[in-house]
């Protein structure tokens, strides 16, 4: 036994000269062994690849691709909504359309066929112009006309917004996508007169689909609410247009919009897809890829990721265990007691055994804990001392005692506070109705009705019986007409369970009501002693001018108000 007693005290003294014998050394040393294992570990699982998940960088991709396909679309709506308002703003438009029905109708429409041939130059998607009049019937045009007719629902609809976009279509005359689009035409003081239609080929959406979508893997197409495809990064053709996604598939991508969905395609396909809507349009745009291109990767991605996991869980179970053994197990019992005490459990009493950090915290702990004990008992018994036992608010003495030192530092400062004296109304009948315990509940109620309408500088006490005081500080007489009113209202709406009670509240100033404590209280008595012959439940101010009432006409008022 003696040589392992050697090496024990050797190890010992090891310990000591590389101050692993203290927390601070122990938990550096487990932070050294953690960090050394977990980054070799990170080094050889992930050396020389991308951290990230590829199904993220895959729903990254798409989401922007979706995102930017949903912009770039959108700002080509605005322009061509804006290019047909330009050429719908001029004079000579309105002009000719107001004239269309006169004398000069051949000529008028003529003109207006002669712009028409002009603006169409200048916007070569544009296939066809036709100026609409009131009737919603085509009046001239440049071009084809299909689609120009606007029903009397639409032509309401045009009356009081900026454009109507039509459905997209296949047009067989020009072999091409397009789509309808009509802007009101208005006089210079807003009169309807008609509308300026176009119809657009869709092949610059197109383009534009082909260059965002430069990955061949990537395939980016716009889909109408009802899930009908417009156009496709893959082709634009009859065929394209005659596509319509399955009612469930648009569902599960317009309710899950800018999240990546696995989705099932035709012949059995997967796909990863993300949606994003185009609101102006009704419609949307969708970027997918197939899933058999990532889930090689991903598989060989998720075998390492669980490898690494597994390793990891195992390394830093093994640390815990060590440092749950040598190191916490002495902050655990601190951790109980402290948790034993912050749930209000003085009786706590750790052994004080042992060295070092952990030693001297338990013996701090402990002094703590004991200091803590006499602090509650002084704190209990100063409570008692100055609390209403039933409401817990202050009591009149400690009231009293606050409002003389407030009159002193007030007539120092020359400045004003005010004093609510509340009386609740017809407590005694209450009281014999409901019996004691329910007028106890009541009084209670009403004493956190005080406390939650005033301010914690305020000081609110039961003067005695049903009767409370309030000391505003720093309170003019518009301010404490304000405050009493909202204690007054929310007493009279309080449920007390057995019904609901009133209070008569008088207001009285410093020093307009009194340069003493009982003269203030006199004067804010008189004032509540007026709102009950007023009929009850109101708020009374004390007058500057009125008579100050001496505190001890108090008692006879009281005895007074109470009979009545």
């Amino acid at each position: 036994m003696l040589p392992s007693v050697n090496i024990w005290e050797k190890a010992t003294r090891s310990l000591r000269t590389l101050r692993l014998d203290t927390m601070r050394g122990k938990f550096v040393a487990f932070a050294v062994l953690a960090t050394l294992f977990t980054t070799l570990a990170m080094t050889v699982m992930l050396y020389g690849r991308n951290r990230r998940s590829l199904s993220d960088r895959v729903g990254q991709e798409l989401r922007l691709l979706s995102s930017d396909m949903a912009r770039e679309v959108d700002a080509w709506f605005d322009q061509r909504v804006y290019d047909l308002r330009v050429r719908a703003s001029p004079y000579v438009v309105s002009d000719n359309l107001a004239r269309a029905t006169g004398r000069n109708t051949a000529q008028s429409l003529n003109r207006l066929r002669d712009y028409l041939n002009s603006v169409r130059q200048n916007l070569p998607a544009h296939e066809g112009l036709a100026i609409i009049g009131q009737d919603g019937q085509v009046l001239t045009s440049s071009g084809s006309r299909t689609g120009f007719r606007l029903t009397p629902d639409r032509l309401n609809n045009l009356r009081t917004r900026d454009a109507l976009v039509g459905e997209p279509f296949w047009d067989a005359g020009i072999g091409k996508a397009a789509l309808v689009l009509v802007v009101p035409i208005r006089r210079d003081d807003g009169l309807f007169l008609g509308a300026l239609g176009a119809k657009i080929n869709l092949d610059s959406l197109g383009n534009m689909l082909g260059q965002l979508s430069s990955d061949n893997s990537r395939v980016l197409y716009l889909i109408t609410e009802q899930g009908h495809l417009v156009i496709s990064s893959a082709g634009n053709s009859a065929d394209v247009m005659k596509t319509t996604l399955p009612e469930a598939t648009t569902r599960e991508l317009s309710e899950r919009e800018g999240q990546t969905i696995v989705q099932s395609r035709p012949q059995g396909r997967q796909v990863v897809a993300v949606l994003r809507r185009i609101p102006q349009l009704h419609w949307a745009a969708v970027a997918e890829t197939p899933r058999a291109e990532t889930v090689r990767e991903a598989g060989v991605l998720r075998f390492r990721t669980v490898l690494l996991l597994f390793t990891l869980i195992l390394g830093v179970g093994l640390l815990a265990y060590m440092v749950g053994l040598f190191v916490t197990r002495p902050l655990e019992r601190l951790t109980e007691a402290a948790a034993r005490v912050a749930a209000g459990d003085l009786s706590v009493e750790l052994p004080t055994g042992g060295s070092g950090e952990v030693g001297y915290l338990t013996r701090a702990f402990n002094t703590l804990v004991s200091r803590l004990r006499e602090k509650e008992s002084q704190g209990e018994l100063e409570k008692l001392s100055l609390t209403d036992a039933l409401t817990g608010l202050y009591n009149r003495r400690h009231l009293m005692g606050t409002l003389a030192s407030e009159v002193q530092r007030s007539r120092r400062l020359r400045r004003a506070f005010s004093v609510l004296l509340a009386d609740v109304d017809r407590f005694k009948q209450y009281n014999d109705t409901h019996g004691h315990l329910a007028g106890d509940a009541a009084l209670v109620k009403i004493a956190e009705v005080f406390r939650q309408t005033t301010r914690q500088v305020d000081s609110v006490a039961r003067y005695g019986g049903e009767e409370f005081v309030v000391m505003l500080l720093e309170a003019n007489m518009a301010t404490a007409m304000l405050v009493a009113e909202r204690i007054r209202a929310r007493v009279a709406e309080q449920d007390l369970g057995q019904g609901t009670l009133t209070l008569s509240i008088g207001v009285a100033e410093y020093p307009d009501g009194g340069d003493t404590p009982e003269e203030l209280i006199a004067t804010a008595d008189a004032a509540m002693y007026k709102a009950k012959n007023a009929g009850r439940n109101q708020v009374v101010v004390a007058g500057s001018m009125e008579q100050r009432p001496q505190p001890q006409e108090k008692e006879k008022k009281t005895r007074r108000k109470r009979e009545a």
